[in-house]
């Protein structure tokens, strides 16, 4: 017998829902059946028919067998969805997503192996017993897939379980150094505290030249350092008076270059021109106040 490769719960399905379209296939069949045999008994009483009378029972007939063939297509794509809906809320259930390859459904060498299970099964069905189809749902996953995945949670959960009492473990060894830690550094402030007294007994006690070595070092080293400065203020002053003089060699520059500047202006055309305009202006100026001077009345 042929097989689809599926297990004994799942394969039952198929051959159920087989049936069911085996079933709704054969009603459809009787109706187009009826579509003729209602044609033959009501227009094919004459003998004879014109090419018209004919063309018109055709058209009619094709009208009523082309409703027929959408409606059971129509009828089998919604029947195929519904069986899909199913079948995706029972994986939803358990937090399964399936896939579909649309592409498969036109693979010919399975839709021969398809034909070939329907024809084995339905030629044997005489002899077994009728499957129940009153089933208005689809039966829950069997208890292997079940047991399947509740053990795979709880391996799952064991797992993550180990790892979280790992990373305590790792956690309360780090709290217990911490502790230790602290507690170290407490006793270590203690000592300090109650060596504070002796260290100061001790400082008194050290040798005097010591000290004054020490003093005398550090005098050395602010001399020293006192020098430097005195040195690199001298430096500044001498870079600041040679600042100085730079800046008023620039400045002489500048004005002999604008002294020699205003040389080349004055030797222009249009100084020239400009200044002969300026001295015929104060010419006529002086000789229209000479002209209004007779006509001013005198003190």
């Amino acid at each position: 017998m042929a097989e689809l490769g599926l297990n004994e719960h799942h394969q039952n399905e198929v051959i159920n829902y087989m049936r069911f379209a085996r079933s709704k296939r054969g009603l459809r069949l009787k109706t187009v059946d009826s579509c003729f045999q209602d044609l033959k008994e009501s227009r094919l009483a004459e003998e004879t028919f014109t090419a018209d009378e004919v063309a018109d029972m055709l058209g009619g007939l094709q009208a009523v067998v082309h409703s027929e063939v959408e409606s059971e297509l129509i009828h089998t794509a919604h029947t195929n969805v519904l069986l899909l809906c199913q079948l995706f809320e029972q994986a939803e259930r358990w937090y399964l997503k399936l896939r579909t390859d649309a592409s498969e459904l036109e693979n010919r060498e399975l839709l021969e192996q398809v034909a070939e299970f329907e024809k084995a099964e339905f030629i044997s069905s005489r002899k077994k017993p009728i499957l129940d189809t009153t089933k208005p749902k689809l039966a829950p996953l069997n208890e292997g897939g079940t047991a399947e995945l509740l053990t795979k949670e709880i391996l799952r959960l064991q797992e993550e379980n180990e790892k979280l009492k790992s990373r305590l473990k790792v956690i309360e060894a780090q709290a217990t150094t911490a502790l230790d830690e602290k507690a170290k550094l407490e006793q270590a402030l203690w000592d300090l505290q109650l060596d504070k007294g002796k260290q100061e007994d001790l400082i008194k006690a050290q040798d005097l030249s010591d000290l004054e070595s020490k003093v005398a070092a550090l005098k050395s080293e602010f001399e020293k350092t006192l020098s430097d400065r005195v040195e690199n203020q001298k430096s500044l002053e001498e870079t600041l008076v040679t600042a100085k003089h730079d800046l008023l060699r620039v400045q002489g520059q500048l004005s002999l270059a604008e002294k020699e500047l205003e040389k080349k202006f004055q030797q222009t055309a249009a100084y020239r021109n400009l200044k002969e305009m300026l001295t015929k202006k104060n010419d006529q100026i002086k000789e229209l106040r000479r002209k209004l001077a007779k006509y001013e009345p005198e003190d």
